[in-house]
């Protein structure tokens, strides 16, 4: 009698624990996983499983429905960042009702105080303030977008090279990383000769390329820096466009792969980048409004941003679109003068002010070393200039040994030019690479979600007559502080917009250093002289009466 109570106790705790998840512990925050397993093979489970959720409740009775992603064989997963401390229950639901492995399961979580000493984790995940150009973690803090296009890493770096990049980006104060997420134009596999899927009209996920992926996202987030995962790479032009799945895809499968990357990657500290490098204006513009509606229909974790072609202006066309929450553009990789008025007059600086307020932000400027004709000092006028155009909110560096991740005797596929090219290696450590986690910290002593362009306050435009002279001007609405980019020596004359005295310091952009500077004043006009023949930002602080 003993020997069969024993076996029932077995068998109801064996049963009982297939339908009820043991408890579980994540720091609030931070990826909660649960595996499900399937009680069906499904050929290609993409089109013959049209849902698959899980619901979880908060302690406090919110509701959250997340896409589940199947991850090979018989093996479901989801995974969310719970928001809230206390005990979360879930639920699952899947479209195929008899799959018991998959539907109706329940189960519970301990969601718990985080002890990381990262922002992304202690200060909570990033968010858009409403009326606001500048994003900012979940308890309201600033935060200024320093990012690196490193487009093949999370692809082709070994284990030690990903954590030496992000370590590195890390310690320069580097704080979002754009990379791909399936084969494209600069990387035709990964690594491991895997590619994230196959087909066009019917495709198939492969989901040991995105198992190895999923550690170099996790990476990410464990160097404390945010991940910005593009979805669809898109570019339209030029070699190697059939291996951009935003090209080439017809809307559902694009939407259906988009959406399961999303599934996969939820959990992370992410920012969705939509299409790279790709044309979204004119005949495409319905194609990728629709795909934006409908993979973010649903409002799944995370910002959204898009990534066009160079010198493609889509803030009017998509500023509207509500799933767009970083206006994002490339002003491409060229110092001659169409591209720097482009920035610095029409469209980036003359139409931010016409759309809502959203943080706009040069998602790829000038590539330090591309051609083997851009320097340091192109990178420094490219983002300051950026940066001032419209209300601050962040820039992206690039380098074109770090982007396809090139190791020493290696070319760029589907890049053409048969010029040298640096390793990642090599790369991270260039001048500009550096001068930009200076232009972080210098920004970060201010309150930079403050600055407005004010061209109107310069007495006289030197990049009217010289463009490369052009002088970008920013202010807060209470006149107690200015700044001004100038890229070359002058004497600066600027319309004083306030009462009271102001105190002038010099920032220099290429040492990461403060040089005091000379006010004088005369009829209302401010005058300072740049200390040096090279570039450097003017501060002006009003003086406390």
């Amino acid at each position: 009698m003993v020997r069969n109570l024993t076996f029932l106790s077995i068998l109801f705790f064996s049963l009982f624990s297939k339908s009820k998840a043991q408890d579980s512990q994540v720091g609030k925050w931070q990826k909660f996983e649960k595996q499900f397993n399937s009680r069906k093979t499904y050929e290609n489970p993409l089109y013959e499983v049209q849902q698959f959720e899980v619901t979880f409740t908060s302690p406090a009775g919110r509701t959250h429905s997340v896409n589940g992603f199947w991850d090979g064989g018989t093996t479901w997963k989801v995974r969310f960042a719970p928001d809230q401390t206390g005990r979360w229950s879930y639920r699952s639901s899947c479209s195929d009702q008899k799959n018991t492995g998959l539907h109706g399961i329940t189960g519970s979580f301990e969601c718990v105080p985080n002890e990381s000493e990262f922002e992304i984790y202690g200060r909570g995940p990033l968010k858009q303030p409403l009326g606001t150009y500048h994003l900012a973690y979940d308890d309201g803090t600033p935060f200024f977008w320093t990012a690196c296009t490193a487009w093949n890493g999370a692809l082709k770096s070994t284990e030690a090279e990903w954590d030496k990049y992000l370590q590195h980006r890390k310690d320069h104060h580097y704080n979002v990383i754009q990379f791909v997420t399936t084969q494209w134009r600069g990387a035709d596999q990964n690594s491991q000769g895997e590619v994230a899927f196959t087909g066009s009209g019917r495709i198939e996920i492969n989901p040991e390329f995105f198992q190895h992926l999923d550690q170099k996202v996790d990476r990410i987030n464990e160097y404390g820096l945010v991940a910005a995962p593009v979805l669809l790479w898109a570019l339209p032009v030029g070699a190697g466009r059939e291996l951009s799945p935003g090209y080439y895809l017809p809307d559902n499968e694009a939407i259906m792969l988009a959406k399961y990357i999303i599934a996969r990657y939820q959990g992370n500290q992410v920012v969705w980048v939509l299409g790279g490098d790709g044309r979204y204006l004119d005949e495409l513009e319905d194609r990728w409004k629709y795909i934006g509606r409908e993979v973010f229909k649903n409002d799944p974790p995370g910002l959204v941003t898009h990534h066009p072609m160079g010198r493609h202006w889509i803030g009017k066309a998509y500023g509207q679109e509500p799933w767009m929450d970083i206006v994002g553009y490339q002003s491409s990789h060229g110092n001659t003068e169409g591209t720097v008025n482009w920035i610095n007059y029409e469209p980036i600086a003359s139409d931010w002010k016409l759309l809502p307020a959203k943080p706009i932000i040069n998602l790829e400027p000038n590539y330090e070393e591309i051609y083997q004709r851009i320097t340091a000092e192109d990178v420094r006028n490219a983002s300051y200039w950026s940066v001032f155009a419209t209300p601050p909110g962040g820039i992206t560096y690039g380098a074109n040994g770090i982007w396809p991740w090139i190791r020493e005797g290696e070319k760029i596929l589907n890049h053409g030019g048969d010029y040298h090219v640096s390793t990642w290696e090599q790369s991270i450590d260039f001048p500009g690479s550096l001068q930009i986690g200076y232009l972080h910290q210098f920004i970060k002593q201010h309150d930079w979600w403050d600055l407005r362009p004010s061209p109107e306050l310069l007495v006289a435009q030197p990049g009217d007559e010289n463009f490369d002279q052009f002088i970008s001007v920013v202010k807060t609405p209470r006149n107690d502080l200015i700044m001004a980019y100038v890229p070359v020596k002058t004497m600066l004359e600027i319309y004083k917009p306030g009462d009271g005295d102001y105190v002038a310091e010099w920032f220099d952009p290429v040492r990461n250093t403060m040089v005091n500077g000379k006010v004088t004043e005369q009829k209302g006009i401010l005058r300072v002289e740049s200390p040096g023949n090279q570039d450097y930002v003017l501060v002006l602080k009003q003086e406390s009466k």
